[in-house]
C-alpha cells in the first residue's frame, strides 16, 4: 500500500469512501493521443500506426453521447506518451466507492496508472493497491456478475492469477477463476459479460474446460448467451450494459435478434478503430458506480 492518506491503509470496513453515486456512473477518456504505437497483444500485429485519430475520436464521440444518454459520464484528461489511456476500463475496477489500481503487464502501459491514481484520489474513491509484481489489469480481466455477488476475474494472457484473491478482498468477496486460452481473447472483457437479469454473453472457446464448468454452474443454459467466433472477434461480448439496454460495436443481425429477443435494447456504434488495438465500447468506460446502481431497474 501506499502511504498516501486517500489509499487503503485499514480494512475497507473501517473506512467510508466519500465517491457515491445514485445513478450509473462512468468515466472515460478522448482519444487525443490514441494510436497503436507497439504490439501488446494480437490485434495490434500489422496495426502499428494504422488507425485514423480523426475517425476514431468520433467513434469515440458516439459512443459517449450514447452513454451520456443513460449514464453519467465523467472524464479524465488524455496525456501524450499513453496512446491505449483511452481504454480506461483497463485501469481499475471500482465498486462501492473503493477502486483496486491496475498493475499492467506491460511497461507501456504502466504510466497510465499514476493519471488515473490521482484522479480516484481527488474524486474520494478509497484506493486499493496491487503490487507491481502481481500483474492485473482492471477490468480488462476482473467483472462483478450483475448482482455484485460474485468476481469473476481471468488470467492466462495478461492478468496474473496470483493477484485474484488479493483484489476480491477489497471488497471481502468471493473470487471465481477463470483460465483464458486464445490469445485473441487476452481480457475476459474481450470474451464474458455478465449482463442485467441474470444473463451471461460469452464465447465459450476463449475458456478451458475447467472453467466452462464453472460458468455452466453459475448461470442456467436459458442464461447464457454464447456468441460466435465471427461476432466474438468483432467484440461482441466488450459491451456496456445498462438496466436492459447494451452498447456495442455492430456485431451482426442474428446476435442483435437474440439479445433483443431476450428483452434487450441494443444500441449498436462503430467502434472499428479501437478493434485495431484490441479493444471496444466496454474498454473505453470504466464504470464507477456500484454494480447494483449501473444494473439497477428503472433506467431510462
Amino acid at each position: 500500500m501506499g502511504s498516501n492518506s486517500a489509499s487503503v491503509a485499514a480494512p475497507i470496513s473501517d473506512l467510508t469512501p466519500s465517491a457515491q453515486f445514485s445513478r450509473p456512473t462512468y468515466l472515460m477518456c478522448s482519444p487525443q493521443w490514441y494510436d497503436v504505437d507497439y504490439v501488446i497483444n494480437p490485434w495490434m500485429a500489422g496495426n502499428v500506426h494504422r488507425p485514423s485519430r480523426d475517425v476514431a475520436f468520433n467513434q469515440w464521440k458516439a459512443l459517449y453521447q450514447h452513454l451520456q444518454a443513460i449514464a453519467d459520464v465523467r472524464l479524465l484528461h488524455p496525456r501524450q506518451g499513453s496512446p491505449d489511456m483511452v481504454f480506461v476500463g483497463h485501469a481499475a475496477l471500482v465498486n462501492h466507492g473503493v477502486a483496486a489500481i491496475s498493475s499492467f503487464a506491460h511497461a507501456q502501459r504502466q504510466t497510465e496508472e499514476m493519471h488515473l491514481r490521482r484522479w480516484l484520489q481527488e474524486h474520494g474513491f478509497l484506493l486499493w493497491e496491487t503490487p507491481r509484481e502481481t500483474a492485473f489489469e482492471g477490468e480488462g480481466d476482473a467483472l462483478f456478475d450483475a448482482d455484485g455477488q460474485r468476481l469473476w476475474a481471468a488470467h492466462g494472457v495478461r492478468t496474473c492469477r496470483y493477484s485474484h484473491q488479493h483484489v476480491a478482498d477489497a471488497w471481502h468477496t468471493r473470487v471465481t477463476s477463470l483460465h483464458l486460452i486464445d490469445p485473441r481473447f487476452y481480457h475476459l472483457d474481450t470474451c464474458f459479460a455478465p449482463l442485467a437479469g441474470g444473463y451471461l454473453l460469452y464465447y465459450p472457446e476463449a475458456f478451458d474446460a475447467a472453467s466452462l464448468e464453472l460458468i455452466e454452474s453459475a448461470y442456467p443454459a436459458e442464461t447464457r448467451i454464447a456468441v460466435s467466433e465471427a461476432e466474438a472477434t468483432q467484440f461482441a461480448c466488450n459491451v456496456i450494459n445498462i438496466g436492459r439496454k447494451i452498447l456495442m460495436n455492430p456485431a451482426g443481425e442474428p446476435l442483435r435478434c437474440l439479445l433483443t429477443g431476450h428483452g434487450f435494447e441494443v444500441i449498436e456504434t462503430p467502434l472499428g478503430e479501437f478493434l485495431k488495438s484490441g479493444a471496444s465500447a466496454k474498454s473505453l468506460a470504466l464504470r464507477l458506480s456500484d454494480v447494483s446502481v449501473t444494473h439497477g431497474v428503472g433506467v431510462v
